[in-house]
């Protein structure tokens, strides 16, 4: 633009010393709390922003004239403000489940306390150790009233599995749960949703619990954002385990109101695009609140990629009501992993990780995003399961497979590493042992599901015989954010505290929204403005 009339004049500017050069622009990009004027050279035509200086709305300074302002930007403001008022935080920004503890209660603590919330792993742990878990999160943040969540992951096999974790989450006063991997709605996520429902005194429905649906296909986010189903909920009422009120109330509400959109991503994941994910569930939520009338806003968040402060600014700009972090908060202090596999991540590149076939879906063919670089886990899961693929025994596998088997990827007899699931099992849940001793191809996918179980639990303990063996879900976001962080203090696992990470990726958002919005007023924005750099961030 060269024509005085394409720009909007509001008033005019003089400095009060001297006039911003170009290299200030870098200052006003990383002093985002600082609103900005954006101003323009009637003599030169050229466009330029000053952090201070002399407006008049009425007369003309002839030089100078005043074309926008920039107001302050904070990180706390990015994302929607429903969510920091609904569940009690500072910031839109959650830190994500990650099974057996790898989101450790350490980790859940120490978001807390920087008012961020996170979701304890519980996926992978039996109900008393769940229990045991949730119980050491509430003595750290009862007194001072903080918030946190915690996983339910779908359990198709073992549905008692789900009620006995609501049970423990009821029990202990657990208000936020992110159920995760589902593939339909279950009764133990409708009880969770509906139980404590009640009006208050302006006959507006309240909840006790919230849900925070992770979903990565439009069919299973339409499925949260609607009300229960109703024979679910007629079943419950039925056995006692809700009232006809608490049944009438959940009819008019979604199942959930955050509904976390998962791009691609560590573990179970569809491998989803973000900017094709992000739009379309907020197309969809739009339809669904027309069609439900309900009365406070379901909220979509952005989960898959969020590593870098750009890719963070872009789930905001998208309109993500808060962002969720997973891959990278693995390689941190706090993570429940060995620092074997922290550093392993720490070191790994965009293009390290591939699919291989989960652990809990094994006979479903499900898969998960893990780790290739330094372990040979995913080809050796792929031959695991191409082998259940063509055999119906364990004794139908050739004899020259078997031994592959033997010394290359269990390291024991197969009748061996029976009796060690058989005798699992018979502790936790005989019946699953019952079911294989009448189906033997049940039976040979417990016993290959013996290594994609204890895979996890090897990186987990840092078994160094076993790194080749090791599976270490992570998204390529964790190559992004290695990138970002090489130079600063954030490259060394030994510095990526939970928090620090979390701060840096918010601050930096912000910094790089500051940087599109002065591009956007006409200046010349250099493109180190985009590039924030890693900072240590005290709390206030």
């Amino acid at each position: 633009m060269t024509n005085k009339e394409e720009f909007r004049v509001y008033g005019s500017w003089k400095p009060e010393s001297i006039v911003p050069q170009p290299k200030d622009f870098i200052k006003h990009v990383n002093n985002i709390r600082t609103p900005l004027y954006i101003v323009r050279d009637v003599k030169t035509g050229k466009i330029f922003s000053a952090e201070d200086g002399i407006i008049n709305l009425k007369e003309n300074y002839d030089q100078y004239v005043l074309i926008g302002i920039l107001p302050s930007i904070y990180p706390e403001w990015l994302g929607d403000r429903s969510f920091q008022e609904v569940h009690g935080v500072r910031y839109n920004y959650i830190a994500g489940a990650m099974y057996r503890g790898i989101t450790s209660t350490k980790m859940v603590v120490a978001m807390a306390k920087a008012h961020m919330l996170a979701f304890f792993g519980a996926a992978g742990f039996s109900p008393a150790k769940v229990e045991e878990h949730i119980k050491e999160i509430v003595r750290a943040l009862d007194q001072e009233k903080l918030v946190f969540g915690s996983n339910l992951i779908f359990s198709p096999g073992e549905p008692e599995l789900e009620d006995k974790i609501v049970d423990i989450y009821l029990k202990y006063n657990v208000r936020r749960m992110s159920a995760s991997a589902f593939m339909k709605i279950t009764p133990a996520v409708v009880r969770y949703v509906c139980k404590g429902l009640r009006l208050d005194q302006k006959g507006q429905i309240i909840r006790k619990n919230y849900v925070f649906a992770k979903v990565s296909r439009l069919e299973m986010a339409k499925l949260f954002m609607s009300p229960p189903p109703k024979d679910i909920i007629n079943r419950l009422v039925e056995k006692g385990e809700l009232t006809k009120d608490e049944a009438n109330l959940a009819m008019q509400i979604p199942i959930a109101e955050d509904i976390t959109m998962e791009a691609d991503s560590g573990g179970h994941t569809d491998n989803r695009p973000l900017v094709s994910l992000i739009p379309a569930t907020i197309v969809l939520r739009d339809r669904l609140m027309d069609q439900y009338k309900y009365k406070r806003r379901i909220r979509i968040g952005a989960a898959g990629g969020i590593s870098t402060p750009m890719a963070t600014a872009a789930a905001f700009t998208m309109g993500a009501a808060y962002v969720l972090s997973g891959s990278i908060n693995e390689a941190s202090v706090e993570a429940g992993i060995s620092n074997i596999a922290k550093q392993m991540l720490a070191e790994a590149g965009i293009a390290d990780v591939t699919m291989a076939p989960a652990g809990d879906m094994f006979e479903m063919g499900v898969k998960v995003q893990v780790l290739k670089r330094g372990t040979l886990f995913p080809g050796r899961a792929t031959y695991l399961y191409n082998i259940y693929q063509r055999y119906n025994s364990l004794d139908e596998i050739l004899k020259v497979e078997q031994v592959k088997l033997k010394n290359e990827i269990f390291k024991k007899d197969l009748n061996e590493i029976w009796e060690e699931t058989k005798n699992y099992f018979l502790k936790i849940n005989s019946k699953v042992i019952e079911k294989a001793e009448k189906d033997q191809k049940y039976k040979m996918a417990l016993v290959f599901r013996w290594y994609l179980g204890l895979s996890g639990q090897w990186a987990i303990d840092g078994v160094k015989e076993r790194i080749s063996d090791y599976q270490i879900q992570c998204g390529p976001s964790m190559g992004a954010f290695n990138e970002w962080a090489r130079g600063s203090y954030l490259e060394k696992a030994e510095n990526r505290n939970v928090v620090d990470m979390a701060l840096n990726l918010m601050e930096g958002a912000a910094v790089v929204i500051r940087a599109e919005q002065l591009r956007s007023s006409g200046i010349n924005v250099p493109n180190v403005a985009f590039n924030y750099r890693p900072k240590k961030i005290i709390l206030v």
